[in-house]
């Protein structure tokens, strides 16, 4: 039986570990040519490795996503490839450690290269191969953060992260709201994920394969603001995203969807 992206070309950022990685295994599962792009060549031709060898296809392309000349090439190599591309998750990112007001110029420009310039310029390398194809679907990595606000009193007890980091998650909202209007005509969906408390090995102190030893940066505030216990895990995004890029969910787009157990603190 055909998978829901039987004869599908996807590229996935950032698929050597956590939500990516995961992501490239459900894609593959699913029937579809998956190209991992990362930074990590170790890494990254382990994940290869395992789809390949489980009857999946994947080819690992080097890629720094913050590079614009680097992404330039990825992309073409990864056109020529397979010769189209219909998929795109924009999951490639990471956090910082900085803190308003004495994050440095470095840290903030960091944390928005690889989070916010990252996703542009990977999707304005795609577009074209997205057009020429007839159309295709993107999914955009945003946070709870972009959405999330705290009170001193959070913030004093747990904690947060970078405001580089929500600064660049909310460009990254406002970046899918406007992908997918330009996309319409050319029948290209733009959606976004935004996780919560997923057990990543970035956000992860201890084994994550521990269930003892294994614990969120934030599973206190996760703890107190969730509506289902927590935690999640990176399956859990990567679900959504198959969905979003499949064509079940073809009279969806311009949305920006939480994988967070239903955190209420959001303003």
């Amino acid at each position: 039986m055909n998978g829901k992206l039987q004869g599908k070309v996807a590229i996935v950022t950032g698929g050597n570990s956590g939500i990516g990685e995961a992501t490239c295994h459900l894609f593959a599962k699913e029937g579809a040519k998956v190209l991992l792009l990362a930074r990590r060549t170790n890494e990254s031709l382990e994940v290869q490795n395992s789809i390949n060898n489980a009857g999946g296809e994947a080819t690992f392309i080097p890629c720094d996503v913050g590079n614009p000349d680097s992404v330039d090439t990825a992309i073409d190599k990864a056109a020529e490839t397979y010769k189209t591309i219909n998929i795109l998750f924009n999951n490639a990112g990471g956090g910082g450690s900085g803190d308003f007001p004495d994050s440095s110029t470095e840290e903030w420009g960091q944390v928005i290269n690889v989070n916010l310039n990252g996703t542009f310029y990977i999707s304005r390398a795609v577009w074209p191969h997205l057009v020429a194809a007839g159309g295709g679907a993107v999914v955009n990595m945003s946070s709870l953060a972009a959405q999330r606000g705290f009170s001193p009193k959070m913030y004093d007890e747990f904690g947060t992260t970078a405001p580089s980091y929500y600064a660049a998650k909310a460009g990254v909202d406002a970046l899918t709201r406007y992908m997918a209007g330009v996309g319409g005509k050319h029948n290209i969906r733009i959606n976004g994920v935004r996780p919560g408390q997923i057990m990543t090995p970035g956000a992860t102190r201890g084994t994550i394969n521990d269930p003892d030893g294994g614990h969120h940066v934030f599973e206190k505030m996760f703890d107190m603001t969730q509506i289902i216990p927590g935690p999640g895990y990176p399956e859990d995004v990567a679900n959504l995203v198959l969905f979003l890029v499949s064509d079940e969910a073809r009279f969806i787009t311009g949305e920006i969807i939480n994988v967070d157990g239903g955190v209420a603190a959001k303003i």
